[in-house]
């Protein structure tokens, strides 16, 4: 199993930016309304803190694969060849670069009418690390912090997360 996990300001920004560009899902006026629907778990698919924490039951399994976003953002060669060895599937260079060519961000945008219609436009955004800080307050990013710490706090999932994301993103 690959488990692919994103650092939750993140999370709850694609996810405000989905949830109002998707006419199925609840809407937001504002940004705040969304944060303190996140925040008190009135999500459509619950609350990230909890699917990480039941997640982080499995993480040390043999057959599990964690791995975060932002490390795939930051050096996407060495992810993939990662994701590749866990499966057991031999690369050639070339077909490493192919694939980390066409599973790029850019390339899937850039290919999403073709491959999801027009939904394209609402799953592929930006595909950027650390855009919360433009929606974020400091009160909320010391309340998103918390419940972090809260949920996650010394797990083997929540020690990846903060890694990637606070040392190395």
């Amino acid at each position: 199993i690959l488990l692919l996990i994103r650092n939750p300001k993140d999370v709850a920004t694609s996810f405000y930016h989905f949830s109002n560009g998707f006419s199925p899902l609840p809407s937001y006026e504002t940004w705040d309304d969304f944060f303190t629907a996140f925040m008190t778990k009135k999500m459509a698919w619950g609350c990230y803190f909890e699917y990480l924490s039941q997640w982080n039951k499995y993480a040390a399994d043999e057959n599990v694969m964690t791995i975060t976003y932002e490390e795939l953002k930051e050096k996407p060669v060495l992810g993939v060849k990662n994701i590749a060895d866990f499966f057991g599937i031999s690369l050639t260079e070339e077909e490493l670069q192919s694939v980390v060519e066409r599973s790029s961000f850019q390339s899937m945008k850039n290919n999403s009418l073709k491959t999801h219609g027009t939904f394209g436009n609402v799953l592929f955004r930006k595909g950027g690390v650390s855009d919360w800080k433009n929606l974020f307050s400091e009160d909320q990013n010391e309340k998103m912090d918390k419940a972090f710490e809260e949920h996650l706090g010394g797990t083997k999932l929540g020690t990846k997360l903060k890694y990637d994301v606070y040392c190395k993103a």
